[in-house]
């Protein structure tokens, strides 16, 4: 006779064990539950954060899964909508925002600029209003996530308000 091969989990189980893909299910399984605890962990953070640095939002709401969030809730302002978004979107593992906060004063929105290697305040703010010295601009658009000017990061996000006339 010889040797003959089979496929090993195929047949009915004599041994009591559990079969590779059951296994394997099982192993996703434990995946999936450990990314939504760590998913609910990161929410419980932003809340947090968001509630340390004083943002007046009704209703807060952040959800996350995989690595979009998304934000319901009522702003008091444009500039706090703003500043959340970027909170939650500068986190780490976060590379999406679904923003559907409403605004309870409607202003107008800023741009946002995604910083690149090289970037100062300074060099931004000459780029976007002619003048480099108008970095304190967006310094304090950006505080209280900005705790110094020249600690920027690329990747990062920053809010970019339009100038006073």
């Amino acid at each position: 006779m010889g040797l003959f091969t089979f496929i090993k989990d195929a047949g009915a189980k004599i041994f009591g064990g559990k079969t590779s893909t059951e296994k394997a299910a099982e192993a996703s399984a434990a995946a999936v539950a450990k990314e939504a605890a760590e998913d609910r962990a990161a929410e419980q953070h932003l809340y947090g954060t968001i509630s340390t640095l004083g943002f007046d939002v009704e209703n807060l709401n952040i959800s996350i899964q995989d690595d979009m969030a998304t934000i319901t809730g009522k702003a008091a302002n444009q500039e706090t909508k703003e500043k959340v978004v970027l909170v939650v979107g500068n986190s780490s593992g976060i590379a999406s925002v679904d923003d559907n906060m409403e605004v309870e004063i409607q202003e107008p929105e800023a741009v946002f600029h995604t910083v690149k290697s090289g970037d100062t305040l300074g060099k931004i703010a000459k780029a976007v209003y002619g003048n480099a010295m108008k970095y304190p601009v967006i310094f304090e658009a950006n505080r209280p996530m900005l705790e110094h000017p020249d600690k920027i990061y690329p990747g990062q996000v920053l809010r970019i308000p339009a100038l006073d006339s």
